[in-house]
């Protein structure tokens, strides 16, 4: 059981920005995030995209940007579990509890629901038999690459994603890359480098090719793959890798008992509190008369949040409104020494 003064549920940069401004007030907070990595859609959607309005940064990658705030909110040592989701809350004597589908259990007296337009879904193959091997031999991210060591891995995909993994595992393991169509999408250096391994026999290419069929048994040892004209391959395989974007999914929010507006939930302007007393919306996820889905609205967000979880973390203490630059206070929790 982990104790808190705030649950973040979302690490994209709204939700990063607010662990900085709670921790400015000396406040805990641990952030859960159903993605492998920070940086929410701005990593997932459009890394590489430039970002041109952010105050006082003329133009930024989604990659850098994310990097910025993980390096701004490194003094205050909040813990980032990710590849996990929030399944339940319920409220015991004024606290919330929170558990994951890790079965993590947090109890803190807020939560500051910062999940964009919901959680990132990986979209899955197309074969219902290979859910019961999820999280053993198929999988749709990698966080431990040694779990990938001296395998036959088959990788389905054509983007980035797949063809970054391609090459990364062919270092030490036997890659199939298996795309439906022939073209792939990734960056030009990544592309000449697929070619010339493939040439040197240290990748197989497969295209255009989708998984037809797997072996029945404990184990995956094998998978079929038919190209348009029904012509059926046999690859041994111990790994199967799908990569073929995400979905976004309100999920276990929607049953919360918030108050919902479609996708979003209401939020009240003084302190971006939902209709349950501890819980706030920042970012994309909230609604209010106005609302502008900005990251700049989303900071402004999760400032005045951070105001009503100190008063509901710290009762029995008077919030003193202090400015970064002028407070010795903020300063020491920010690491400066002068």
């Amino acid at each position: 059981m982990i104790k808190t003064d705030v649950v973040i549920i979302g690490a994209g940069p709204v939700g990063l920005f607010a662990v900085h401004q709670l921790g400015i007030k000396g406040l805990k907070s641990e952030v859960i995030d159903n993605l492998d990595k920070a940086g929410g859609q701005c990593i997932e959607l459009y890394p590489d995209k430039p970002i041109y309005d952010i105050p006082a940064v003329p133009e930024c990658s989604g990659k850098s940007l994310t990097e910025n705030l993980l390096q701004q909110i490194k003094p205050f040592s909040s813990n980032q579990h990710l590849n996990e989701r929030v399944q339940e809350i319920t409220e015991k004597n004024g606290s919330w509890i929170v558990k994951t589908n890790k079965d993590k259990i947090f109890v803190t007296p807020n939560i500051i629901i910062a999940g964009g337009v919901g959680s990132f879904e990986p979209r899955k193959l197309p074969l219902k038999e290979l859910s019961k091997f999820e999280g053993k031999s198929v999988f749709y991210s990698v966080t431990d690459k040694t779990l990938f060591k001296n395998k036959k891995i088959s990788i389905f995909g054509g983007g980035d994603s797949a063809l970054d993994w391609a090459l990364e595992f062919s270092k030490n393991s036997k890659v199939t890359l298996i795309h439906r169509r022939d073209e792939f999408r990734g960056a030009p250096h990544t592309l000449k480098e697929l070619e010339k391994l493939k040439v040197e026999g240290k990748i197989t290419i497969k295209t255009p090719f989708q998984i037809d069929s797997i072996n029945e048994g404990k184990e995956i040892s094998f998978i079929k793959i038919k190209n348009d004209d029904e012509k059926i391959e046999k690859i041994e395989t111990d790994i199967v890798l799908g990569f073929f974007g995400l979905i976004m999914q309100l999920g276990p929010i929607a049953k919360w008992g918030l108050n919902m507006d479609k996708k979003t939930i209401k939020v009240n302007t003084e302190n971006f509190q939902t209709n349950k007393p501890g819980i706030f919306a920042i970012g994309d996820i909230c609604s209010y008369p106005g609302k502008l889905k900005l990251i700049l609205s989303g900071f402004h967000e999760a400032a005045l949040a951070s105001v009503e979880c100190f008063k509901r973390a710290r009762p029995n203490e008077t919030y003193k409104f202090q400015f970064t630059t002028s407070s010795k206070e903020i300063q020491e929790r920010l690491g400066i020494k002068k």
